[in-house]
């Protein structure tokens, strides 16, 4: 399942480590607490509007910016994952019947036994 809260928290930790900024300036100036910043950056809190605003305003990045780069990593897992969904399954590989010689053994003594997966060579 594809979190929406964890490509948000993706996308922030990437804005701010661009910045080369750590999570103790970004929370002092958007006056959240460092454990709270961390946890959204891990994509385990949801971050209301409001938070989301201020992290984007301590980080200098518009909203609409940082919605738009999850926005893309969305429709890059969505197609990931329905490409996975839709990819062929690979058929069985089944042994191939060609000439089968058998040593010592008259050709009326042998007999060729194919069942559904195999083929056994049967010496009477």
């Amino acid at each position: 399942m594809i979190l929406l809260r964890r490509l948000l928290g993706d996308v922030l930790r990437r804005q701010r480590q661009r910045q080369g900024r750590t999570l103790r300036e970004v929370s002092s100036s958007a006056r959240v607490s460092l454990g709270y910043l961390s946890e959204v950056e891990r994509g385990q809190k949801e971050a209301s509007s409001e938070l989301l605003s201020a992290i984007c305003d301590a980080l200098d990045v518009r909203m609409s910016e940082l919605m738009r780069e999850v926005s893309d990593e969305l429709a890059l897992a969505e197609l990931a994952r329905s490409a996975a969904a839709t990819e062929p399954v690979p058929a069985p590989v089944r042994p191939m019947l060609g000439s089968v010689s058998v040593t010592g053994v008259p050709p009326e003594r042998v007999t060729i036994k194919a069942p559904a997966e195999a083929v056994d060579v049967v010496a009477a």
